[in-house]
């Protein structure tokens, strides 16, 4: 079966990220991307004037995926965020995050403030998602840490454990609800 054909602009974004990924920051220019991803600088140019908004697509893209969809069950949120940050083992989205951090804080780290502006509302969502908020945050702690632990190659979790630390953070998020 035929790959779907991805557009020059996530093709591009991906690109980049390989770039960073395979030969670091300091390599990241608009003339390596356009030839890796096989667009003129014209091309790259169009969708990207510089640098800083090719790094910018990779945050804002960054952020759009990490979208947690809304539950009224309690928890939702918080069992959303830590299987979308610790289920996809053999995916590459660590990586990409990772890429897309990289280019942000070596160049600007205000490109980050988006990201951390999803941050600060999704704390919020998780103090609101029906449960106690400080088991809620504490879920969304751990999966941060897992997926930085994942990420870095840090004493990473094999089975059966990685699957017990799983079951166990996702019932924190289906017991005891909020007080109140």
């Amino acid at each position: 079966m035929a790959k779907p054909r991805i557009g020059v602009r996530e093709r591009l974004l991906d690109t980049a990220e390989d770039v960073l990924l395979g030969e670091g920051a300091g390599h990241l220019t608009l003339e390596r991307v356009a030839a890796a991803a096989g667009v003129s600088k014209g091309g790259l140019l169009h969708y990207f004037p510089n640098k800083l908004a090719l790094v910018r697509a990779m945050i804002d893209r960054l952020v759009e995926q990490m979208a947690i969809p809304v539950d009224a069950e309690p928890g939702a949120a918080a069992r959303a965020f830590l299987i979308g940050s610790v289920e996809h083992p053999h995916d590459r989205r660590p990586e990409r995050v990772a890429a897309a951090l990289l280019a942000a804080a070596t160049l600007d780290p205000t490109l980050l403030q988006p990201l951390r502006e999803w941050y600060e509302t999704f704390q919020r969502r998780l103090e609101d998602d029906g449960i106690d908020p400080v088991r809620a945050t504490v879920v969304r702690l751990a999966a941060d840490g897992w997926f930085l632990s994942r990420l870095f190659g840090l004493a990473p979790l094999s089975e059966p454990l990685a699957g017990q630390v799983r079951d166990h953070l996702i019932e924190m998020t289906r017991r005891a609800p909020r007080s109140g």
